[in-house]
């Protein structure tokens, strides 16, 4: 695949042994040609069970499985010491859990953001830096996602301190992966293995984005050829009726069961909220928000982008999209 941005490089993955992680690291190998590639974690058993899976442990010469954590900033350093390309996928991303220990979302979250920006900077090697956010960083009503907001910001501010360095830093926001942990297919899945009676939905008006894991990781890794520092970029996306999965999903026996919003959780999600002054853009797709800080150095953001299609007061929100059919949605729960 032609993308010489990552093509032939070193690259860290925080995060590596979590779904994002393992899922970015697998197509890299696959398709790009990797140098090397640092999968940095603080689980040590999920990188056991990772470093003997048939397929890394066929690449075992390209990886170095790194444990750490993003909290630990002298960590960091040494595990960015000769890279060229990083992907920040660790979060700690339970909403409840973040509430409940609100500290230590933000250490890993807010903090952890900034060691890694830190350690980016001080070292010596030119690198491109894209960090993961979500849906849940615009208009937060959660700490998960004002933690992220709060990473975003830092992440954008970033490139103040280090485009003089040649080291830039973007963001990627995208909403649900179909079927991952914590989302409601494998909630749907458990209910129908147990034959459980009801398939639960909190409102049946509730909406969601739908992104597979493999168009999440095309996305971030295509990200990297047209970035240049301080963009958020999102990928269009389809959206899905809760409601209507869960009648595609449930057996005949089963009814649905309508349980109310839990704490801390949205009726849609909202990647753009379309109430500030950021700047637009539309390409074939994605969406960019450009910079709203002015960066000290001048560099090409401007140049990319604005040949773009700008848009105003655009709320990119899950209930005003294209959603997914009945049959739609049975072929991506083939996948």
């Amino acid at each position: 695949m032609n993308n010489n941005s990552i093509t032939n490089k070193k690259i860290l993955v925080t995060g590596g042994t979590g779904s994002f992680g393992k899922a970015v690291i697998n197509k890299l190998l696959k398709k790009y040609k990797p140098k090397k590639i640092v999968v940095y974690s603080r689980d040590e058993l999920k990188q056991h069970e990772m470093s003997t899976d048939i397929f890394f442990n066929k690449h075992h010469k390209k990886l170095r499985f790194f444990i750490g954590d993003v909290r630990d900033k002298e960590r960091l350093k040494l595990a960015l010491s000769d890279i060229d390309i990083v992907i920040h996928a660790a979060a700690l991303k339970q909403i409840l859990a973040a509430e409940y220990n609100p500290m230590e979302a933000i250490k890993t979250n807010v903090l952890g953001a900034q060691n890694l920006i830190d350690a980016c900077i001080d070292s010596p090697i030119p690198k491109k830096i894209i960090a993961l956010s979500t849906d849940k960083a615009v208009d937060p009503i959660n700490l998960y996602g004002a933690s992220k907001l709060a990473a975003d910001k830092l992440f954008v501010a970033a490139n103040n301190l280090s485009n003089s360095k040649k080291i830039f830093f973007s963001v990627v926001r995208y909403g649900n992966v179909f079927g991952s942990r914590g989302s409601v297919v494998p909630v749907f899945k458990e209910k129908i293995l147990n034959k459980e009676k009801y398939l639960t939905v909190t409102d049946k008006n509730m909406t969601r984005f739908i992104i597979t894991l493999d168009q999440a990781t095309d996305f971030v890794l295509s990200c990297f050829k047209v970035m240049s520092g301080g963009e958020i970029f999102i990928p269009k996306m389809p959206s899905i009726k809760i409601m209507d999965l869960a009648r595609v999903m449930k057996k005949d026996y089963q009814k649905i069961k309508i349980t109310g919003i839990r704490a801390g959780e949205k009726l849609h999600e909202v990647l753009n909220s379309g109430y500030s002054n950021q700047e637009l853009f539309e390409a074939k797709k994605f969406y960019v928000i450009n910079p709203e800080i002015k960066f000290y150095l001048n560099k090409l953001t401007d140049k990319k982008i604005k040949k773009l299609k700008k848009i105003k007061n655009f709320q990119y929100s899950s209930n005003q999209n294209n959603f997914l059919n009945n049959k739609q949605i049975k072929d991506l729960l083939k996948l």
